[in-house]
């Protein structure tokens, strides 16, 4: 069932003012986030489309435990590999979180780098009708006929612009764009042409970034540091576990590069420079979606001060005459 924020909101409903700290895999944001997370005694609402899955640690660099005891995380580890999620249950889960914590007068904090799931909360999403069983079916009938390949090419013919943000491998998502065209005759990407809801979220959005090259270089690092912490015997306990390679969370990057090793059809070093190069590429389309939002600050990491972040979002928190956790209007 596709969702659409449930937010019934009221013309005369406060305003809640929100952070957000977006930007690329690997650019620093989390390190940044816990960092304001501590000093504002708030929480952060997690916007990262494969922290959801419960099960997958290493391989999403998802916050420690001992980073979860010592700042609360919401919205990671909420399902498991083998059950879906969308940006529409994004933005209800986290709205309702957000209430809780302006209730607290706590300042939320959205930090994460899947834009669509953000995007999806500020300005809403237009509602995808429910699909019949029957296209599904239809569709994974052609899959098993046709290949995956074929499947591709065809949403490639018939929407363009979602078959551009699909990796061809990630069959999940090419099924469920060639369900919506199947069943309404219009491409998935009409329905990313988001309207303003009457919200009454007020952003204030930061982005940090970093050069190309240098996240690449620290992408390699990374994947080669979960390799010594464990990311192959945590792949291993997943598939031993029955979760199937096309499972909505196992087609995740840097996951789904080390099946062919368990199956014994490439080598583990061919795996892992495979799995760096998907996740440089997922970097890259990162890029490509925050070039395109005005944000109300952009920080590259080695010229943040860190002092002057707090200040900024002090002075927007005021505006709305908020208390603001350990600061004074004065």
């Amino acid at each position: 069932m596709n969702i659409k924020p449930d937010y019934k909101l009221s013309e005369n409903k406060k305003q809640i003012p929100i952070i957000t700290i977006q930007g690329a895999t690997a650019s620093g944001k989390s390190k940044l986030a816990m960092e304001i997370a501590e000093k504002l005694k708030t929480d952060i609402i997690s916007a990262d489309s494969r922290q959801i899955y419960k099960l997958l640690d290493i391989g999403t660099a998802k916050p420690t435990k001992e980073e979860q005891n010592k700042i609360k995380h919401h919205l990671i580890d909420l399902i498991y590999p083998d059950q879906r999620y969308n940006a529409g249950l994004f933005a209800r889960d986290a709205y309702k979180v957000i209430e809780e914590l302006s209730n607290k007068d706590k300042i939320p904090l959205i930090v994460g780098g899947t834009g669509f799931y953000v995007k999806a909360l500020l300005n809403g999403l237009d509602e995808i009708p429910d699909i019949p069983d029957s296209i599904q079916e239809k569709l994974n009938q052609v899959k098993e006929q046709k290949g995956e390949s074929y499947l591709y090419t065809y949403l490639t013919a018939v929407d363009p612009k979602s078959a551009k943000r699909i990796e061809r491998n990630d069959i999940q998502k090419i099924l469920r764009a060639l369900e919506v065209y199947e069943y309404t005759k219009k491409p998935i990407s009409d329905y990313w042409n988001q309207k303003k809801l009457p919200g009454n979220l007020i952003s204030y959005n930061i982005y940090i970034f970093e050069e190309r090259n240098v996240i690449y270089e620290r992408i390699n690092k990374r994947i080669d540091n979960m390799m010594k912490i464990g990311l192959l015997k945590e792949i291993e306990g997943l598939l031993n576990a029955d979760y199937k390679e096309n499972d909505p969370g196992m087609v995740t990057v840097g996951y789904r590069e080390f099946y062919p090793f368990f199956k014994g059809e490439k080598k583990l070093e061919n795996c892992i420079e495979l799995a760096k190069q998907h996740t440089r590429n997922y970097a890259k389309r990162q890029f490509t979606w925050f070039r395109k939002i005005d944000f109300d600050l952009t920080l590259n990491q080695s010229d943040i001060k860190f002092s002057d972040i707090i200040d900024r979002i002090r002075e927007f928190y005021f505006k709305y005459s908020r208390k603001l956790d350990g600061y004074s209007k004065s």
